[in-house]
């Protein structure tokens, strides 16, 4: 829910869904179209999907029972290695290197003296936090949040904090007198207004307000432009985000 959307917009989002479906069994139980509609206008609806997914797979493998082993987390549908391997060290205590962006961007800064992180890496990723991790299961578990942290508050991307870092005296980015980022840029997103995200985003707000079928009238008077709206549509469909209901129009996946 946090992907790209602001804590303040998740925490209420996420208190309904938990007290809706507490355990996976409870979510499994729904159909998946429902786990979309409550995702609401949180981005990456396709996430919804997934979740629901690994709470059938959850529910149907491993008794109901969220698993701990990082390697039957991964084979979960929608789970990837950050997840796993966060779900292993802060639920269940196990030892292993948890890495977002925050982390990336602290690890390149302190240890690798650059401004930014180089493109994502997994082996190389997991490898650099590894070394860094604590023995004690406990004391790995917080060093990983401590980065996240320290990454998402004080080291942050734009604007630095570094008077108040409490490693400042040991990182070598600003040892080296915070040299500028020299290396390959990630691709700036296209803006939304008007986008084919919008539109998208248009038709999922049509589909989740209402339990018939949405027809193609109603889509048609969602977006001027015919060409972007049959694409958005295309896209939905292919992203098992809404299905064909007959002749009668459009829904969200029922099973």
């Amino acid at each position: 829910m946090l992907q790209q959307t602001p804590v303040s917009r998740v925490i209420p989002r996420l208190e309904d869904w938990l007290e809706r479906w507490p355990t996976p069994a409870d979510l499994a139980a729904v159909p998946p179209g429902e786990a979309v509609r409550a995702w609401a206008s949180l981005g990456y609806p396709r996430r919804a999907l997934w979740l629901h997914a690994a709470a059938v797979e959850i529910t149907r493998r491993h008794d109901g029972v969220v698993p701990e082993d990082v390697d039957a987390l991964l084979a979960l549908t929608g789970v990837g290695d950050y997840t796993a391997r966060a779900v292993a060290a802060f639920a269940y205590g196990h030892r292993h290197p948890v890495v977002d962006t925050n982390t990336r961007r602290v690890i390149a800064r302190a240890v690798g003296g650059q401004a930014e992180p180089a493109p994502p890496s997994r082996t190389r990723d997991l490898d650099a936090m590894s070394a860094l991790l604590p023995t004690d299961r406990a004391e790995a578990a917080a060093f990983n949040a401590a980065i996240m942290e320290l990454g998402a508050v004080v080291c942050t991307a734009r604007n630095p904090r570094c008077d108040a870092c409490p490693i400042r005296d040991d990182c070598a980015w600003r040892g080296a007198g915070s040299p500028a980022y020299d290396g390959p840029r990630k691709a700036v997103q296209k803006k939304f207004e008007g986008s084919d995200r919008q539109v998208r985003g248009l038709v999922m707000a049509e589909l989740r307000a209402t339990h018939r079928p949405v027809t193609d009238a109603e889509i048609d008077g969602l977006w001027p432009d015919a060409p972007q709206r049959r694409r958005a549509l295309a896209g939905l469909l292919s992203d098992g985000l809404a299905v064909r209901h007959g002749d009668d129009g459009y829904t969200l996946p029922h099973r």
